[in-house]
């Protein structure tokens, strides 16, 4: 059995929901193209959306005990020096080095709420 589906969309939960769209306006340079305050922000771009959203109350404790997640934000990138450049303008420097993967260079950053951004450049 198989089903349709017509997109996909990537979501992160915060706390600070404000800040973590601050950061993600700043660092992707575009403006959300859904924004409620204190509730939901959603991205398009190229062929990805990324929802930032602030949990109900009542669902706060599926959040708050969480551990670190094992999923990444994964942006190809045409000059990771530039990207680099770009996220430690904004106070976000990534912590550790550019490491050669079979696909390509890649480093790793983290947003406002410890979410794993990888930046990669193609070979």
């Amino acid at each position: 059995m198989t089903f349709q589906f017509t997109e996909g969309i990537v979501t992160l939960a915060t706390f600070h929901l404000e800040s973590l769209v601050g950061f993600y306006t700043q660092f992707l340079s575009i403006e959300p193209t859904t924004y409620i305050p204190n509730v939901y922000a959603e991205f398009q771009f190229a062929s990805l959306k990324l929802g930032i959203f602030q949990p109900r109350q009542t669902d706060f404790s599926e959040f708050e005990n969480s551990a670190k997640s094992k999923m990444s934000l994964c942006l190809e990138v045409s000059d990771l020096e530039s990207a680099i450049a770009h996220l430690t303008a904004l106070g976000y420097s990534p912590p550790g080095a550019i490491i050669t993967a079979s696909h390509g260079r890649e480093i790793y950053a983290y947003d406002p709420d410890g979410n794993r951004i990888i930046l990669h450049q193609s070979k």
